[in-house]
């Protein structure tokens, strides 16, 4: 059995790559329907799985399994415990798609998977642990010790986002919490901290002329030298700052590696994130380097296939 699939499944798009001996030989994605409680994201994946295996003459005898990266909680049996973005509730991942397909399944949450990913193919190539810190839309995040993924009794290990941080604001969090990470660090919440400056600060910025307000516009006036977006992002580099410290703290790794469509302000975001890091941290971890995820899109994919 050489073949395995690595599969990330996202609110728009389900990413899934055909790797042979662990190299990414195909990848393909089709669209993410959550309509009717998401009934068809499933049936859907296994028919393009079984499409490829036609088409490239593939048995499923020659097929380890599949991995699978889901946008929430996923226990070691594969108890899916709601993925909001998907519409899904509770349901077995592991029984699911295994019926449809007739191959093993093994599930993980979706950013574990990219931090499995990025450990093994990408930014964190050779550290002996890891947090992987992705930000995007939210903030999510993954542990890795001596090379194993750090899952958790419930599955939700690595919930840097979760983090609440010392924001004097304290904004309330979808996960029903107030004053998280993800409220600050996301490419929302860049852009709702800038937009609320901008209401209540009559400072000179070019940000003021753009309709509608992006994250990378934040981060390209920053660069260019603009003072507002600068210090608008000098509050997010302390608040990440303090979180990635908070959770190093607790499992102290060599390696801490950001992904997500935000650090594709490069060097810029890792020289921020750094600098506030080391004003937060206990002083034993001090060392603890940083780096920028390489995998991009296909870290999902890439994570999922070790999970198999």
């Amino acid at each position: 059995m050489k073949y395995s699939f690595g599969v990330d499944i996202g609110g728009t798009f389900v990413k899934i790559g055909l790797f042979c001996d662990g190299e990414l030989i195909e990848k393909r994605q089709i669209p993410t329907k959550i309509e009717n409680g998401g009934a068809a994201i499933l049936p859907d994946t296994a028919k393009e799985i079984d499409k490829i295996l036609l088409e490239r003459n593939i048995e499923k005898s020659n097929v380890k399994g599949i991995g699978v990266g889901v946008p929430g909680p996923v226990d070691e049996n594969g108890l899916v415990n709601c993925c909001v973005n998907l519409n899904w509730g509770v349901f077995n991942l592991h029984e699911t798609l295994g019926a449809l397909t007739g191959l093993k399944i093994v599930g993980g949450n979706d950013a574990n998977c990219a931090a499995l990913g990025e450990y093994y193919h990408g930014g964190g190539m050779g550290a002996s642990s890891a947090i992987f810190v992705t930000l995007g839309t939210g903030v999510g995040g993954g542990v890795i010790l001596d090379g194993r993924l750090l899952g958790g009794a419930h599955g939700c290990a690595g919930e840097v986002g979760h983090i609440t941080v010392s924001a004097s604001d304290k904004k309330p969090c979808t996960c029903g919490k107030f004053g998280c990470l993800e409220q600050y660090a996301s490419a929302n919440g860049i852009v709702r901290m800038a937009k609320e400056r901008l209401a209540s600060d009559d400072t000179k910025t070019c940000l003021r002329s753009i309709e509608n307000l992006t994250c990378k516009d934040v981060f390209d006036a920053a660069k260019s030298g603009d003072i507002f977006a600068v210090e608008v992002l000098e509050h997010v580099f302390d608040y990440l700052g303090e979180a990635i410290a908070s959770a190093c703290c607790v499992c102290d790794p060599e390696c801490v590696i950001l992904g997500g469509g935000v650090s594709k302000a490069g060097e810029y975001l890792l020289q921020g994130a750094n600098k506030y890091f080391r004003k937060h941290i206990f002083h034993a971890s001090a060392d603890t380097r940083f780096s920028l995820a390489t995998l991009g899109n296909d870290a999902g994919m890439y994570g999922a296939n070790r999970l198999i």
